[in-house]
């Protein structure tokens, strides 16, 4: 039975989309912005309206809910993160709806040079005749994660709605900061309770993820000495030369991200702050295996170390932090929740799609703190940027996908 879902689907993202919930690396709170709250307050009160259950935003800023089991089964979660992406503006996103995509050029009215074109994304070019939603040209939508928050709402609102249809247990859970890699604490695992979970934050309609990178961020300080330029022969030492030195000895016609594809790893920098007297630059690591990763993280030493020999009246301190592992070293000793997804996909004529992600979500860390949690496609498309958009059809596919699986799983259960 097909159900449709394109209106509700819609309406969600588009108002979620509108609220500003982008979070900061830079802060020590939790969740690391307050305009979070926004997104969390808003998801408690529809949670209530709906008629979930236990609905809760707990003190690491984390909303849970319960969708009560209809049958026996294991209790499956459903996920996705409320904050959207610090690298692009995402401040007064304006979403609008493109009703029955013609396959031609889309321009955007805040910023007309702005073009997506379905020459350049074969992927769009499939999607005419879908209603398409793209922010206006300034910003980025934030779809990624809100349309996976608009899946698991609708979902939710679905299964409540129709206490008929056979499901185990649904705990819900819409985590902030996932975008910082600060989504999941050690204590979500024990407060969600479930067998294993699905983050709704993946892209092809079809999309099933259980194999993701493995991720540090490394962050390199340089001390200079500092002293006024017009006395400073043989005395002045500038770190900001020291922070050339070593932006221009690490790779850079390899092992970054504008030069790796498929299962190829990288060293990407994000960001250089500082002066003369003191510089900090902060990198992201990247690998789909821990050696590999390893590795990287040795390479960056070496060069602050080589540098640092050039100047020993310099301090250069490299330091690095485990961010969350590939998700395949958990999943591969039980594929139950990866089987169930893919025979959900199938059993909607879609064709399941199993390429390792080069990037991560909620669910690397679930998986390792012991919730194997795959992510499953929302249809998102150029995340991170001004050219964003997401097919409702696509939207409502992963939702069809997710009700399909949990009647699957009662079944089994």
């Amino acid at each position: 039975m097909t159900r449709n879902f394109d209106q509700e689907l819609e309406d969600r993202l588009v108002r979620y989309a509108a609220i500003d919930s982008q979070s900061d690396e830079t802060s020590a709170a939790t969740p690391s912005t307050e305009i979070q709250f926004d997104m969390l307050n808003l998801l408690v009160a529809e949670l209530q309206e709906i008629g979930a259950e236990d609905v809760t935003l707990t003190d690491y800023g984390v909303v849970l809910a319960t969708v009560p089991a209809t049958a026996p089964g294991p209790a499956i979660g459903f996920l996705a993160h409320v904050d959207t992406a610090p690298q692009f503006n995402a401040s007064g996103v304006r979403p609008r709806v493109i009703k029955g995509y013609d396959g031609s050029e889309i321009t955007f009215p805040d910023n007309p040079a702005l073009v997506l074109s379905p020459e350049k994304s074969p992927y769009l070019a499939s999607k005419q005749g879908d209603d398409l939603i793209t922010a206006s040209g300034l910003t980025l939508l934030g779809a990624d994660d809100k349309a996976g928050v608009a899946i698991v709402m609708t979902l939710a609102r679905h299964l409540l709605a129709n206490p008929e249809i056979k499901h185990p247990q649904i705990r819900l859970a819409f985590t902030p900061d996932e975008e910082i890699g600060r989504g999941v604490g050690e204590q979500l695992p024990k407060d969600l309770g479930v067998a294993f979970a699905y983050t709704l934050d993946g892209g092809d309609a079809g999309e099933i993820v259980y194999e993701s990178f493995s991720a540090d961020r490394a962050v390199v300080r340089i001390k200079g000495v500092s002293i006024h330029p017009g006395w400073a022969k043989e005395k002045l030492v500038n770190a900001a030369h020291l922070a050339a030195r070593i932006v221009q000895t690490l790779p850079q016609a390899t092992m970054t991200p504008e030069t790796t594809d498929g299962r190829e790893g990288f060293i990407h920098i994000t960001d250089m702050n500082g002066g003369s007297s003191e510089m900090e630059i902060k990198l992201i690591l990247r690998d789909f295996e821990r050696d590999g990763l390893a590795a990287k993280g040795d390479l960056l030493r070496k060069v602050c170390d080589a540098v640092q020999a050039t100047e020993p009246r310099a301090e250069i301190t490299c330091e690095i932090y485990p961010q969350y592992r590939n998700m395949r070293y958990w999943l591969e000793n039980d594929m139950t929740p990866v089987e169930l997804a893919l025979a959900a996909c199938r059993a909607h004529g879609i064709p399941p799609i199993t390429t390792p992600i080069r990037g991560g979500t909620d669910g690397s860390r679930l998986t390792e703190l012991g919730v194997p949690t795959p992510n499953i496609f929302t249809g998102m498309q150029n995340v991170h940027g001004p050219l964003e958009w997401i097919s409702v059809q696509d939207m409502a596919k992963a939702t069809e996908v997710c009700l399909t699986l949990v009647q699957m799983a009662a079944a089994e259960g």
